[in-house]
């Protein structure tokens, strides 16, 4: 074990685009466990769009602090232990944050053996969880029902979709480029993808929705929140999970111009945090594991290597160069 914890913290926040000065790399001792608590050692980070709000702002969560590692969940192997809930040896899941070494008492899971770290922080992670229970719980489909996803190559939107699809419901996904919309049709299942870098978004959601969006799962918010909105069915469903066209905007986004559709459309729009599912975790992990283990699902993971580096992946989740979950192994 080394003696010192790199880390990656919080240097001023950011402003527009994330830029290199919003980050210092450090070396602090390797703290010491006291009573009742564990020290383990990071192995992967999870990387999540959710990283940019906190660095900039409260949210859910109070606003990382000037000095403070990156918040982060990730996994971690257990190395000393005061606490018979974690044993040396034992892989965890927490927010371990951009560090080589992490102290804590509570708020981690143990995984069981055998899972691949890879599907332990995207499908069975927070991106799984988020995908079941903002599709099945808020979003509410019906089999037949259409479904429409936007961020649909994403860890998030690329579950939503399959999910929809395993539900019996007509799938489709809006994404940016050309070989990510072939990615959802030909391999997850997607009845049709609208390319939004070079499709005219609006037209193409009411050709590929002939009877209206019954579902949309909104990952991106913006222009493309407003075009679902304008083609939305009776009594259709919007489900607010995230807008990731919008963080990095330096002046406030106006809002969409249409709210007052969904009045005649007797429409819903309802947001979500994951959080306040996760005593319902183990409800997702069981459908999304037997639904791997049936082939009706798969999952794809864009990793990263080194520390240092995680700066450099969570900007791919802003540029589009991602397909699937991002990811940073120590």
């Amino acid at each position: 074990m080394h003696t010192m914890n790199h880390r990656i913290t919080l240097a001023e926040r950011p402003v527009g685009d994330i830029a290199d000065s919003c980050f210092a790399r450090d070396d602090v001792p390797v703290p010491t466990p006291g009573p009742g608590e564990v020290l383990a050692e990071v192995t992967w980070l999870s990387i999540d769009p959710t990283i940019r709000g906190w660095m900039a702002y409260d949210t859910y969560l109070p606003a990382i602090e000037i000095g403070a590692p990156i918040r982060s969940s990730g996994l971690a192997t257990v190395i000393e232990s005061n606490n018979d809930a974690y044993p040396v040896g034992a892989t965890v899941t927490g927010l371990t944050g951009w560090q080589q070494y992490v102290v804590f008492e509570r708020g981690f899971r143990v995984l069981p053996d055998g899972v691949p770290p890879e599907a332990a922080l995207s499908v069975f992670g927070t991106t799984g969880l988020t995908a079941y229970f903002g599709l099945l719980d808020v979003g509410r489909p019906v089999a037949g029902e259409t479904v429409l996803v936007s961020g649909a190559a994403g860890a998030t939107g690329s579950v939503v979709g399959q999910i929809a699809r395993i539900k019996g419901c007509r799938v489709v996904g809006i994404a940016g480029s050309a070989e990510k919309c072939s990615w959802l049709v030909d391999e997850l299942g997607f009845d049709e993808a609208i390319n939004y870098k070079t499709d005219n978004v609006r037209r193409s959601i009411r050709a590929a929705c002939p009877d209206g969006v019954d579902v949309f799962f909104d990952n991106v918010g913006g222009d493309i929140l407003e075009a679902a909105i304008n083609n939305l069915a009776l009594r259709g469903r919007v489900v607010l999970c995230g807008a990731i066209s919008q963080y990095n905007d330096v002046a406030p986004t106006p809002g969409p111009k249409n709210l007052s559709v969904l009045i005649g459309r007797r429409g819903r729009m309802e947001g979500f945090i994951v959080l306040d599912y996760l005593s319902r975790a183990g409800e997702a992990i069981a459908d999304l594991a037997g639904w791997i283990g049936d082939g009706e699902l798969s999952y794809k993971t864009y990793v990263v290597d080194g520390l240092d580096n995680a700066p450099q992946a969570l900007n791919t989740l802003f540029t589009g160069e991602n397909t699937g979950k991002a990811m940073v192994r120590l």
